[in-house]
């Protein structure tokens, strides 16, 4: 049995956007960090319609950017 946790929570999507977007997600976080102010909502529509991020994806980055980096 493996002693290593499984990822739980926004972070589990993590390897999945880097290999559908081939962007690390330190590139989405950086994009959100350029839209200050916006709400989870408005984040995640940006990613989406401005970026081609499925709203999964989306709406994981933006609420681990928001717990933890934003």
């Amino acid at each position: 049995m493996s002693t290593a946790e499984k990822v739980k929570g926004p972070a589990s999507y993590f390897p999945s956007i880097e290999k559908t977007y081939g962007q690390p997600v330190a590139h989405w976080f950086a994009l959100l960090d350029t839209q200050p102010g916006l709400k989870h909502g408005e984040q995640v529509a940006f990613l989406k319609t401005g970026h081609g991020l499925g709203h999964g994806h989306a709406n994981a980055l933006v609420a681990y950017y928001r717990q933890n980096a934003g």
